[in-house]
Order: structure tokens, then C-alpha cells, then sequence
């Protein structure tokens, strides 16, 4: 779908004037693409749904290979966004989760506190005014985790609580603040890739890679998830830390940590990077960051709750995984039941072993090739994890934009392919499209790992006869 993007298509390049017309007209499908996804396709609607997301993505690759100028790239990406603002979320329902979160916050209550099934519950645990019960009793049957603790943490829970005190009783009034916050993150990591890639010596231009995928647009500014706002900060925490800001830097690595939980493992990768006296300052500044942002929630179950739902997450979830469901047919064949229960803390462990073997095997360690890195850490993360919904890819897109691998952005394209599970009420996931999304996937990074090898090849060569 995208083979033939590579770096160079994104790199600054003249804007050739006889490719306008196919600009114009890429730029025009991208928008009726994304009017259709945000206010006629529901996800059930597979078919409709694939198509206009690979008219979207069709686009996208015609935008990148005519070296769209900067200025107009930056001007579609927002533009492309703004079709969003008043549509409610049609691909994801965790909005709903959100502002339930947001009425308790509100309310005085703790979300890691209480699942909502107690809630819900006659009696419940604790008393509720009549007109928050009510709201909850109407949110109730939306939920897609009404078992479970939140597991959103306490900068999430921020925006939860901050739309819900502004609306109170409107849901596309909550949604819409929820898109505006989204929208200002996704502004500050605009700003903060253009400053970055200008730092380390790299095109501009290359943001774009990023502004204008669809998965970004689609799953960020579209289905409202807090990716986006987790990136935005990591990004300030690398910016600051080219300032020479190690404080600063662990400050907004905290409210990385405390939007989505994964940016933590950025911190054993800045260890050599930036020696022994500034990362204590880091890791301290991040360690006090998240015990002031958690300090609101804190109970006396706070952890023992948060760690409940990650719990499942790795041995009762399972969606859209690669070798996870390989190992998972194994262990069906050898003893003839799901062995999730083994399998998801066993791969999350080989992951962890695998960003250990990256650490210690990294030859020259430095804040520029960080991204990199981080690229390698969070592919084998995702490659061995028993959940991948495609959200969770749009860091892999961001940090693309800092080197020559480029399968993020046709894993983000393919992973559209998931969807084909929500088809039905019973959420059956289609292995086969799963396999497709995979396959091409890793045959992607097969290929880009042996033209790199190539190239590096012919360059020691060059250097041998020069």
C-alpha cells in the first residue's frame, strides 16, 4: 500500500508545479474521506469504513510523494482535523468511560476507588445524589469495562474531570472540550517536531510523515484517545532535555507517565545519554511529578486497583496481536484451552528482556538517536503484546519521523483492518485480515532492514576505495 514510501519522498524537495492539480486533489479526497469517517460510517459498517480510511490513505501517500510544501501540509493536517469538531466518536466508545470517570471526579468520588458495576449496584457502596445515579445509570450500558477499575491515569482524569465541570450535562459539549484539549496537544507536537527535527539536522518537513497520517488524525483527533496528549508531553521532555533542562524535562516526562503509562520506559534509555548527576535529576523530577499528580486519588487500595486492571490487561485481553496468537494456537494444540493466563505476562516479560538487550547493546548511546530506540522498544513491545488496538501505534508514527524506518506508517495503514472485529455484537475478530495486516507489516520491515544493511554495504565500499 505505501512500499514506496521512503525517506527521501519527505525529505525538502522543490514543489514541482505540474503536481498541484494531483495535490489539489489528494487534499480534497482526504477531507471528503474524513467528513464520511467522522459523520456517516459507524464501525460496524466494515466495508464503507475500508474504503474510505484507503481513500485516506491513498491520499496521504499521493501528499507525501509530491513533496507537499510545509506550509500547506501544516495548514491540511489542522484543517483535517477541524472536520472533527462537533462529531461524536463512531469508531471507539471509551468516551463514555471518560466522562464517567469525569462525573465522579466531579462528584467527589474516586474512580480507582469503585468499578462502576458497584455503582450501579442497590445498594451502592457509597450514597450518590439522585441526579448523578441517574447520569451514571444512563452511562452504564455503554461501558465496555463496567467490571474493572479506571486505569486512566491522574492527567487523563484532569481532562475528564475539567470537560465535565464545563458541561456538566451535555455529552457533545464533554466531547467536544475533550477534542479541544486533544487538538492543543496535537498543536504543541506540531511545534515540537518542527523544532526537533530542525535540531537534529533533519528536514522539517518530515513532521508531515506524522501530521497527516490517517491512523493520527482518525484515532487521535477522531476517537479522542489520550495518545495525544502523552506524545505532546514526551516530546516537550525531549525538547527540554536538548535544553540542557533535566528538572524541566522529568517534569513533563511525569505528565507523559501519568496521561499513559508507557512513556516510563524512556527513563532506563537516558541513563547513558545524559550521565549519572542528570538523570538522578530526571528520574527525580519525574518520580515527584507522579506523586503530586497521583497524590488526589490516593487511597489506600490505589495501587493494589490499578494494578487488578493491568493484571487482566495482560492475562484476560487479547485483540489485533501478531505472536501472541501464534503461541496462543500452540497452546491450544498442546493442551486444548486459551493459555493467556501464562502467555500475556510470558511475552510481556520477553519484552521487557528485549528493551534490556537494546539498553545494553546500544554502542552510542545519545539524545539523537533516542527516537530510534524507542521505535526498536516499542515494536517488540507491540509485536509480543496480547492487545494492539491501532491507537496504541501513533507514537511508532511519531518517532518514524526521526530516521529511515518507515514500516510504522504501513503498520498504522494496515491496522485499520482490526475493525472488521466490531462487524458483529459478539466482536469476532477476522484472523485472517489480522494475519494480512502482519504479514505485510513485517515484510515491510524485512525489506527496509536489507536495503539498509545494502546501503551500508556500498557505503563502507566507497569508503574502502576512496
Amino acid at each position: 500500500m505505501l512500499s514506496g514510501i521512503e525517506s527521501k519522498i519527505i525529505d525538502s524537495q522543490p514543489f514541482l508545479l505540474q503536481r498541484r492539480w494531483l495535490v489539489l486533489l489528494a487534499l480534497l479526497a482526504s477531507a471528503g474521506a474524513y467528513a464520511a469517517l467522522a459523520y456517516a460510517v459507524p464501525r460496524t459498517n466494515f466495508g464503507a469504513l475500508l474504503g474510505w480510511f484507503g481513500l485516506a490513505t491513498a491520499a496521504y501517500a499521493v501528499l507525501l510523494w509530491a513533496r507537499l510544501p510545509l506550509r500547506w501540509g501544516l495548514g491540511a493536517a489542522l484543517a483535517f482535523r477541524l472536520l472533527w469538531l462537533p462529531a461524536l466518536p463512531a469508531w471507539s466508545d471509551d468516551f463514555y468511560r471518560f466522562r464517567w470517570d469525569g462525573l465522579l471526579t466531579t462528584n467527589g468520588l474516586n474512580p480507582f476507588q469503585f468499578r462502576p458495576e458497584e455503582l450501579v449496584a442497590r445498594p451502592a457502596p457509597v450514597p450518590l445524589a439522585p441526579a448523578l445515579a441517574g447520569e451514571l445509570a444512563q452511562l452504564y450500558p455503554h461501558l465496555n469495562s463496567p467490571r474493572y477499575y479506571s486505569v486512566y491515569p491522574p492527567t487523563s482524569q484532569a481532562v475528564f474531570w475539567l470537560a465535565t465541570r464545563l458541561s456538566p450535562h451535555s455529552e457533545r459539549g464533554f466531547v467536544l472540550l475533550l477534542r479541544l484539549v486533544l487538538l492543543a496537544a496535537e498543536a504543541l507536537t506540531a511545534g515540537l517536531l518542527l523544532r526537533l527535527l530542525a535540531t537534529a539536522g533533519q528536514p522539517p518537513r518530515r513532521a508531515l510523515a506524522y501530521l497527516l497520517h490517517p491512523l493520527v488524525v482518525v484515532e487521535l483527533t477522531g476517537n479522542l484517545h489520550f495518545e495525544a496528549l502523552a506524545l505532546a508531553a514526551g516530546l516537550l521532555a525531549g525538547w527540554l532535555l536538548w535544553q540542557r533542562r533535566p528538572a524541566l524535562a522529568g517534569g513533563a516526562l511525569a505528565l507523559a507517565v501519568a496521561t499513559k503509562l508507557l512513556p516510563v520506559v524512556v527513563l532506563p534509555l537516558l541513563l547513558r545519554r545524559l550521565g549519572a548527576r542528570r538523570w538522578l535529576l530526571v528520574a527525580a523530577a519525574t518520580l515527584g511529578g507522579l506523586l503530586l499528580l497521583f497524590a488526589p486519588f490516593a487511597t489506600r487500595g490505589l495501587a493494589a486497583n490499578i494494578g487488578r486492571s493491568l493484571g487482566l490487561y495482560f492475562q484476560n485481553f487479547e485483540f489485533n496481536a501478531s505472536l501472541y496468537y501464534l503461541l496462543r494456537w500452540a497452546g491450544y494444540r498442546l493442551t486444548g484451552y486459551n493459555e493467556i493466563h501464562r502467555l500475556g505476562p510470558l511475552l510481556a516479560g520477553v519484552a521487557v528482556l528485549a528493551g534490556a538487550g537494546v539498553l545494553l547493546g546500544e554502542r552510542q548511546p545519545k539524545l539523537s538517536n533516542l527516537p530510534q530506540a524507542l521505535l526498536l522498544i516499542l515494536t517488540v513491545y507491540y509485536l509480543t503484546s496480547n492487545v494492539v488496538h491501532p491507537w496504541y501505534l501513533t507514537p511508532l508514527v511519531a518517532l518514524s519521523c526521526f530516521g529511515r524506518w518507515r514500516f510504522p506508517l504501513v503498520w498504522g495503514a494496515l491496522a485499520v483492518l482490526s475493525y472488521a472485529t466490531y462487524q458483529t455484537a459478539s466482536y469476532s475478530e477476522n484472523l485472517g485480515l489480522v494475519a494480512v495486516e502482519y504479514e505485510l507489516t513485517l515484510g515491510y520491515l524485512l525489506w527496509e532492514t536489507l536495503h539498509l544493511m545494502n546501503s551500508r554495504k556500498v557505503r563502507g565500499v566507497r569508503k574502502i576505495v576512496g
